[in-house]
């Protein structure tokens, strides 16, 4: 029986002109759980949504950022995984990432406070969980190499863009 994961993180970063990424952290707010801590857009899935569509609608909730500020749309092919002592259970997430246009700003949601562009050292210096390291070390690698970008690329409706049709 398939797992259905529990909430999507998605890493939104830019490309900057001498051809590195920059990420965007955000900063949660005072009123929510983890408060100060800088993340990628994390949420929860509504029931029968499809994981790409809920990583794409919470970069939309949480940042403002749409299509055609969107530039490309990646599944890392990760899953995390922790212990949520609330709920006395694992929760699991699938983890996107975003490119958008070196001009794009958000304008956050309520759920965060501050937010900062960031180059791959700072977003590992101010990453609390180990799993955000392992995904930068992948944006990293896909800015890089477009051979290898290409498997992890999915079109607007979360379909592998490599994939050939069936």
């Amino acid at each position: 029986m398939p797992v259905r994961p529990d909430l999507v993180e998605c890493w939104v970063f830019r490309m900057r002109a001498d051809g590195r990424p920059e990420f965007l952290l955000i900063q949660r707010a005072d009123d929510r759980i983890f408060p100060g801590i800088w993340q990628p857009v994390t949420g929860g899935l509504q029931p029968a949504e499809a994981a790409p569509a809920g990583a794409l609608r919470e970069v939309l909730e949480e940042t403002g950022l749409r299509a055609p500020a969107i530039e490309a749309f990646y599944d890392l092919d990760q899953v995390g995984s922790f212990y949520d002592e609330t709920l006395e259970a694992i929760v699991t997430s699938v983890i996107f990432a975003v490119r958008v246009g070196p001009d794009a700003e958000p304008t956050l949601s309520s759920e965060h406070v501050d937010h900062a562009w960031v180059d791959g050292d700072e977003a590992v210096a101010r990453s609390v969980w180990p799993p955000y390291r392992e995904s930068l070390r992948l944006i990293g690698q896909l800015t890089t190499d477009p051979a290898m970008a290409r498997w992890f690329e999915l079109d607007s409706g979360g379909r592998r863009v490599a994939r050939p049709p069936r």
